[in-house]
């Protein structure tokens, strides 16, 4: 048996505002919104499809699971998400190897890399 990975789920409460600023910046799109409370989004640059679950409220501290994400331009494209709306956590890495940790505009954590 083999497993794959189909959709990366996350909770926040607003899942349209949210699956909106995700599909924008992968160049993805909705694809069903099931009245605001599971959003899906697929397409543009995405392996697979993000969904973001409505919650009364989101787990406190630091997200468990998060997106790594890679690009051409580190630092072009960290300056894009922030332009976005996502926060800065922390610039990572040596000159071997450098990562960017967000934050997209719920506080969901995320890393973004130069391709290697």
């Amino acid at each position: 048996m083999t497993l794959t990975v189909g959709m990366i789920t996350t909770d926040t409460t607003d899942a349209e505002a949210l699956a909106a600023w995700w599909a924008e910046q992968t160049g993805a799109e909705i694809a069903e919104t099931n009245d605001g409370w599971f959003v899906i989004i697929r397409g543009g640059t995405l392996p697979v499809w993000l969904a973001f679950q409505k919650v009364e409220e989101v787990t406190p501290g630091k997200n468990r699971l998060h997106l790594d994400l890679s690009t051409d331009d580190l630092d072009a494209e960290v300056e894009r998400l922030l332009g976005a709306g996502a926060t800065l956590v922390a610039r990572r890495g040596d000159e071997h190897f450098r990562w960017v940790t967000l934050a997209d505009p719920q506080g969901n954590q995320f890393c973004v890399s130069g391709k290697h």
